[in-house]
């Protein structure tokens, strides 16, 4: 099997020239084409199943968000994938036609064909030999390359602890290679989300838990200080042609999702510490060297608000940062990224996980699951999906959707489409 070497010969051909995709929802890879220029009309909720709700099983669910529409901010399709494998996040292929979303559980990644009709996903392919083919599990986050998919599992086949690595699929879901995380020279071989900056050639990894963390109840994990060492630390710099990690940074308490800002120019990326409850910036220091340094608490730390999804403004002047604890979404002021301000908070709900916004920043969207065995129990079990309006003063609740009252289970992660794909706002 080609490593990853192989695909930074692939990407020499690419990156030169690449022009930055500026639209749509702002965390998209940069490769991306077929944008949605204006207003997303869909918005796809990555859906967990839950005993005793609906059918129990696994879905995407797809939401009709075109304003004035009869049906907007209500359920207009469901596709059950079956079982319960611990659905988690998603991405677009470079052509955006296709939608892969993967379970952590039982490592199995769905292709969902949203292209032809995005408000009718079909399910066109199942991948369910990961674990196999790669050695590793739980398929986290997945990230456009030209003609390539890249999937950043969470853990590994042989013990189920934090050690792993990067995936790489063609488009048609053929396996092409694969990456192990760095474990010298700093790295501690944990991982969890990508980031791409194509004009520095450069890309970004995080880093999270395995799957004996991940599937353990929350409440037990907490209680149980060994397993509570078994956290990433590190983020890791790769030259990202070569496809070979560069630099490991100690990026302390479980940095999570990455976001590169995407001002031109403006060559630096934020980051977010779940268990240390601070933003952390990477950039170049005044020696051109990378460098990572935490920058702002983000609530109470001592309180462990629990800090998961984050979304940049297309602009880079904000960021939103979801608390799952308190169920609190918080505004950043970014115009600074030395030093970030909250400027703004509202709760969402009793728990809130991710949050996407429009490339205008004027809608903002929420969901509540982090993972079921970390989902608060009884009435604060929320599951919703919650869209606004941010006129730059406040989020204006603008529908709801009760995911136990629609009988769909837990909303997790969000993706928008829209039919034309260069659809202009209504």
């Amino acid at each position: 099997m080609r490593k990853g070497a192989a695909i930074g010969l692939f990407l020499l051909g690419a990156l030169p020239g690449l022009a930055p995709a500026y639209a749509d929802e702002t965390c998209n890879s940069p490769f991306m084409a077929g944008l949605i220029k204006g207003q997303e009309q869909f918005l796809h909720v990555w859906t967990l199943g839950e005993k005793g709700i609906g059918d129990e099983s696994d879905k995407l669910v797809t939401i009709d968000v075109i304003p004035g529409s009869a049906t907007y901010g209500e359920v207009i399709h469901a596709i059950s994938v079956g079982g319960r494998g611990e659905a988690h996040h998603m991405g677009f292929t470079d052509d955006r036609k296709y939608l892969w979303a993967g379970r952590l559980d039982d490592s199995k990644i769905f292709i969902f064909d949203v292209g032809s009709d995005p408000s009718k996903p079909k399910l066109v392919k199942t991948i369910d030999n990961l674990a196999e083919s790669t050695g590793y599990v739980g398929p986290h986050t997945f990230y456009a390359l030209p003609g390539r998919m890249l999937v950043q599992a969470l853990s590994n086949k042989k013990d189920h602890g934090g050690i792993t690595g990067l995936i790489t699929y063609n488009n048609a879901g053929d396996l092409v290679a694969t990456t192990p995380m760095p474990v010298d020279n700093g790295g501690d071989g944990y991982g969890y989300d990508i980031a791409i900056n194509p004009g520095q050639n450069r890309m970004l990894t995080s880093s999270f838990t395995g799957w004996t963390n991940y599937m353990m109840d929350l409440s037990q994990l907490i209680q149980d200080s060994s397993a509570m060492k078994n956290f990433g630390n590190t983020m890791v710099l790769w030259d990202l042609k070569a496809m070979k990690p560069e630099k490991a940074f100690s990026v302390p308490g479980a940095p999570l999702e990455i976001r590169w800002a995407l001002k031109p120019g403006a060559d630096w990326a934020i980051t977010a510490g779940a268990l240390t409850s601070k933003l952390y910036l990477i950039k170049q220091d005044e020696n051109h060297q990378w460098q990572a340094k935490a920058v702002a608490d983000v609530g109470d730390p001592a309180k462990i608000p629990l800090p998961v999804d984050i979304s940049i403004s297309s602009d880079a002047s904000s960021l939103w940062v979801n608390t799952f604890m308190d169920g609190t979404a918080r505004l950043f002021d970014l115009s600074n990224p030395e030093a970030p301000k909250q400027v703004y908070a509202k709760k969402i709900g009793a728990q809130v996980n991710m949050v996407s916004q429009s490339w205008d920043g004027k809608r903002v969207y929420f969901t509540t699951s982090l993972l079921a065995n970390w989902d608060k129990k009884g009435a604060d079990n929320e599951q919703f999906l919650k869209g606004y309006s941010w006129d730059g003063k406040e989020l204006k609740e603008d529908f709801v959707v009760d995911f136990h009252k629609e009988g769909l289970g837990r909303a997790h992660h969000m993706k928008f489409t829209a039919r034309a794909q260069k659809a202009e706002r209504q």
